[in-house]
């Protein structure tokens, strides 16, 4: 069955080739007033090629469907160099390497170019780069892509010299333009490093930066269980062909990049983030009990450590040690001391877009009390169960929107962490942020528009009274299709009226004011919305 899905895989593959021969797809549309913008992934949001040092020749290893589970434990298993910060492969022969290929585009676009089936989950930026370009940018000119190495640290030099190196490019690409980054996950928290290690650099080109689902305090769950027993990229049937959990657990252990999303130990947590294990006691006398021990984030370190104690990779005749590496815990709370530090110039414009409304990993439990955990060493092959808080299914609420930075704005959109990057409703906000719409009017808080189309004010005296009339009328744009369908229904305009009164202090004060307010049937995604206002006042 395997070779013949692996036949069936090769075919399409060859299909896909076809129809991009014979596919073009020019733009439509090219605006070149345009302010350039970047892109920055999360962590493995960036693909990644071996290059053998020996033949020069140059293989994908992240995502790759075919071998793929093979090829990444012979490239990319890594061990840390605490004297450097690096990680560096254990094949020494192969030097891991980013393609630059469309102006950077091509590493975060589609992580596997070559996949027909179920393409999309391995979707990255691609869905807003083809919004992007309708809006009318151009690749090479006012849109371009940073790939990096995710299981480098977030502050490795290496990266962030590549980074400072991209922003004068495409500084220069676009005529000397100040730039807009737009950064997804983790790479908020790579933005933040290089933001607050070189914010001369960063005032020089940059104009903006919009954090897209930032574990600005860590992603409490979600990494630790991924510490304890890895993670999936994919979900499904398409496992079958991946990167198994394990061996993505082997590389994990070994990224600091990591370990820097770990729990935020000084952060005031509205609800601390726990790892708990049930554990079985015996007491001197022979007598079991059953009982559930919660660690904090600092406490937890031990329990990671005897956990990790026997974890071992082989690769080839190789039988590598992968404990918890308390060297790269070292180096990761370096890393939260430069992320506490940094500061936005006041010439830069700082937003922040979080999801919510998913249940999101924020506790961790291991065992029950019907069955207890009896050896630590046995967690990394537990099934881990979780305590739950409003977020995107990976980033809490509580630590995306605690970015410690002077923002024009946070806006929550319910979404799950990378779906979250072909929303609708997040690409009104970046376009609207990004000025690339022209709409002074755009409310992305509530996600429509208000165009006002008359305003008329009035005022004069008759028999003692002083008359205050007031017309004004709004275009009300949403994009909202089940809104629409609704509206569409509508056939009578919806009135409204209200009226107040007051009397003075002194006798004959008096004051009165009414209004109503029509809102029309919706046409065309446009709701028709006047205001009549009037107001009397008297004095003896």
């Amino acid at each position: 069955m395997a070779a013949l899905l692996e036949e069936l895989v090769k075919t399409l593959e060859a299909l896909e080739l076809w129809m991009k021969l014979i596919k073009k797809t020019p733009q439509d549309y090219v605006d070149p007033t345009l302010d350039p913008v970047l892109l920055v992934p999360g962590i493995a949001g960036s693909i990644l090629n071996a290059v053998d040092e020996k033949t020069g020749k140059e293989e994908r290893v992240w995502v790759r469907i075919l071998g793929a589970d093979h090829e990444f434990r012979t490239k990319l298993w890594s061990l840390f160099d605490p004297s450097t910060g690096e990680t560096i492969s254990i094949d020494r022969d192969s030097k891991i390497e980013v393609p630059e290929d469309r102006f950077g585009l091509y590493a975060i676009d589609v992580l596997d170019p070559d996949m027909i089936i179920g393409r999309e989950s391995v979707y990255y930026f691609h869905d807003m780069i083809v919004e992007m370009l309708k809006w009318g940018y151009q690749e090479g000119k006012t849109l371009f892509g940073f790939g990096y190495d995710f299981r480098q640290s977030n502050r490795f030099q290496g990266t962030l010299e590549r980074f400072a190196a991209k922003l004068e490019s495409v500084y220069t690409a676009s005529g000397g333009k100040k730039i807009n980054i737009i950064s997804h996950s983790m790479g908020g928290l790579l933005v933040k490093c290089f933001l607050s290690l070189h914010s001369d650099i960063f005032e020089k080109y940059v104009k903006s930066w919009i954090a897209i689902a930032a574990p600005f305090r860590g992603a409490p769950g979600y990494i630790t269980s991924t510490l304890l027993n890895g993670m999936s990229f994919v979900e499904g049937w398409q496992q079958n062909f991946f990167v198994s959990k394990w061996s993505m657990h082997q590389l994990l252990i070994e990224c600091p990049s990591i370990y820097e999303l770990l729990p935020c130990p000084d952060f005031h947590w509205e609800n601390p983030p726990l790892l708990e294990v049930w554990r079985e006691k015996t007491s001197v006398n022979g007598n079991s009990t059953v009982m559930l021990e919660s660690f904090s984030p600092v406490e937890a370190v031990p329990i990671f450590t005897e956990a990790l104690t026997c974890n071992m990779a082989s690769c080839g005749d190789l039988k590598i040690p992968l404990p918890f590496n308390m060297e790269i815990l070292r180096w990761s709370n370096e890393t939260r001391k430069v992320l506490s530090s940094a500061k936005v110039p006041q010439t830069v414009k700082f937003y922040n877009i979080y999801g919510t409304n998913i249940e999101t990993p924020h506790t961790v439990c291991y065992g029950s009390e019907d069955a207890p955990v009896s050896d630590l060493r046995q967690l990394p092959k537990d099934l881990a169960n979780y305590v739950n808080v409003d977020g995107d299914g990976t980033v809490p609420v509580e630590s995306a929107k605690a970015d410690g930075l002077n923002a024009e704005a946070r806006v929550g959109v319910p979404g799950e962490h990378r779906e979250i990057l072909c929303d609708r409703h997040v690409f009104r906000i970046v376009k609207h942020w990004l000025r690339a719409d022209n709409d002074p009017f755009y409310n992305p808080i509530n996600d429509y528009v208000i165009l006002p189309t008359a305003f008329e004010i009035e005022r004069f005296q008759e028999k003692g009274l002083e008359v205050t009339s007031l017309k004004e009328e709004w275009e009300v744009i949403e994009d909202d299709s089940d809104e629409q369908d609704e509206m569409a229904h509508q056939e009578m305009p919806l009135v409204a009226s209200l009226s107040v009164s007051h009397v003075g202090g002194h006798e004959g004060s008096r004051e009165e004011a009414c209004g109503t307010i029509v809102v029309h049937p919706q046409h065309n995604g446009k709701k028709h919305v006047e205001l009549n206002a009037m107001s009397l006042s008297a004095n003896a």
